[in-house]
């Protein structure tokens, strides 16, 4: 009965994603002038790498646990494998867009705090559930998550920070993320691309065992 229920949340959450994706076609022009996702750590992707892409909401549970065997196998790995991490607020996440929003300003002021930020969130995330959130005002939210980022990246960043939520250009690269996810069919997280191919099982995340079964045949490839 539970897997049923998630497998018809899962297609709802797809009917709603390709129905926003529609909706909001022309809200912004596509496609971006920049690639979408953050590049982890300092490796560069290359024709020899191995591009691991994960899609990943800051405040989905899953996402969180999925994200310390990806940063192993990555140093298993090094330096052979290069991951790009795509957002995608989910919208039954009440914060998700917003959290997303945040990693997207602080990567604009500071790269270097772009993965700080997301260990943060990923580390607090039960601050921003929906249950938590229920009686919070969304502005509420937005200054508490501008507070606690500032936390992450330093006090110099607090107005800055505040700004970004108020700059248009966010909004758009968020809506980015979201729109690029839709568009490579993804609507659950996680999910992983290795070289261009989605892995089966999205919304599960793989612990380290799981990811040498992956990549173990491409590094003797």
């Amino acid at each position: 009965m539970a897997e049923a229920k998630h497998r018809i949340l899962k297609l709802e959450t797809a009917l709603t994603l390709l129905f926003v994706l529609v909706l909001n076609g022309c809200a912004q022009s596509l496609p971006p002038s920049k690639y979408d996702g953050f590049l982890y750590g300092h490796r560069r992707v290359d024709s020899d790498s191995i591009l691991i892409e994960a899609f990943f909401d800051p405040v989905c549970p899953d996402s969180r646990d999925s994200w310390p065997p990806l940063q192993q196998a990555v140093e298993y790995y090094a330096p052979r494998v290069s991951v790009v991490i795509h957002l995608l607020p989910l919208p039954y996440h009440d914060n998700a867009f917003v959290s997303s929003r945040a990693l997207h300003i602080v990567n604009q002021l500071k790269k270097s705090a772009t993965f700080p930020l997301l260990d943060w969130f990923f580390k607090n995330q039960e601050r921003y559930y929906n249950a938590q959130t229920r009686n919070i005002s969304r502005a509420a939210v937005v200054n508490d998550i501008v507070n606690s980022a500032t936390q992450v990246i330093g006090n110099s960043y607090h107005s800055a920070l505040e700004s970004g939520f108020n700059d248009r250009k966010t909004d758009l690269k968020t809506r980015v993320s979201f729109k690029y996810s839709t568009s490579r069919g993804v609507y659950g997280t996680p999910t992983f691309f290795v070289n261009g191919f989605v892995l089966p099982d999205s919304g599960s995340a793989l612990d380290l065992n799981g990811w040498k079964k992956v990549i173990d045949p491409l590094v003797v490839g």
